[in-house]
């Protein structure tokens, strides 16, 4: 698959996703980011801003597989992995896989489930692969997560653990839509739900096969090292108590590329890293009492440190 191909096939998706979910273009952009870059997404906010209808219409826009768990307090392990399970008539035990062996899962509200729960979420996010019964099982392609959660409601809640947060690419929030865009909604939501008759317009190969090429996006050396600077200094600035990970430097360089991408441009700019730093860093970030208790701290920590940065100003050609 060619760059361009690539760029089609997430322009069409768009398309299609926009044909249920009115607005919120940067939010749709951002899961596709995460799609192509085999990463998985945190939608966080309020009930009632269309997580779980976004999720499920970008789910039923891929001709993939789609699962859809809620999460709660008494969720075992077992409830998302499958179990190996006696099976008389046939004389053998047999496995029984759950949720967790599809495509596209959606893990709505995660933080209702315990810790034991949602650690058993880190195996399969990191390494595709599930362990059971001291046996590993593979995942299908493509895998992703997007998990939704409530931050404002704390009661039965789990604080998403910072080894879970690290595994997640991109941390989205949805936002409350402006009045035009209710108002369009009521009416698109009127009569019929549009994701009833929502048609497919890619398939599991067409998303394999982006994920395999995007890598060809070009990045400078220059702007390699501004992505290392940059998560560097997450871990020395005073109000940040445990910063980034290489992972998050990984994450951010993957997601440049993509974002790069689908600005039509097969290199990065340093524009385009200032544009994801917040979305694949802020949440990695473990911070200080204090500072945790403002709000969005952890996207002013970003904001200050891309301003304190020099950007890299020697010309970035195509090559790399």
């Amino acid at each position: 698959m060619q760059l361009s191909d690539i760029r089609r096939l997430a322009q069409n998706v768009k398309q299609n996703i926009g044909s249920v979910i009115v607005g919120k273009e940067d939010v749709i952009d951002h899961l596709l980011i995460a799609l192509i870059a085999s990463g998985h997404v945190l939608l966080e906010d309020v009930p009632g801003t269309g997580k779980t209808m976004l999720a499920k219409t970008m789910a039923k826009s891929l001709r993939c597989s789609c699962k859809r768990i809620q999460f709660t307090p008494d969720l075992l392990p077992s409830d998302l992995s499958g179990i190996n399970y006696f099976n008389q008539k046939e004389g053998e035990f047999q496995f029984r896989p759950g949720p967790l062996f599809t495509n596209i899962l959606l893990a709505d509200e995660i933080n209702r489930a315990t810790p034991r729960t949602q650690s058993s979420l880190l195996e399969c996010m990191e390494e595709r692969q599930v362990s059971i019964d001291g046996e590993t099982r593979v995942l299908g392609r493509p895998f992703m997560v997007i998990a939704t959660q409530n931050p404002v409601e704390n009661q039965g809640t789990f604080p998403l653990p910072e080894a879970q947060l690290d595994r997640f690419l991109l941390k989205v929030r949805m936002g409350y839509p402006s009045r035009e865009q209710g108002v369009h909604i009521l009416k698109r939501f009127k009569q019929d739900n549009p994701l009833d008759v929502l048609e497919s317009v890619a398939d599991a190969a067409d998303i394999i096969a982006a994920q395999q090429a995007y890598s060809q996006v070009s990045v400078h050396d220059d702007l390699l090292d501004y992505i290392v600077q940059l998560v560097e200094r997450t871990r020395s600035h005073p109000d940040v108590a445990l910063g980034a990970s290489p992972r998050g430097s990984q994450s951010l360089l993957k997601a440049v590329q993509v974002y790069a991408l689908l600005q039509g441009r097969d290199y990065v700019l340093p524009d385009d890293i200032k544009a994801m730093s917040k979305p694949v860093l802020a949440h990695r970030l473990l911070l200080k009492h204090a500072t945790r208790l403002k709000e969005n701290a952890a996207e002013a920590v970003i904001d200050q440190l891309l301003r304190e940065m020099p950007v890299p100003t020697e010309t970035v050609d195509r090559n790399g």
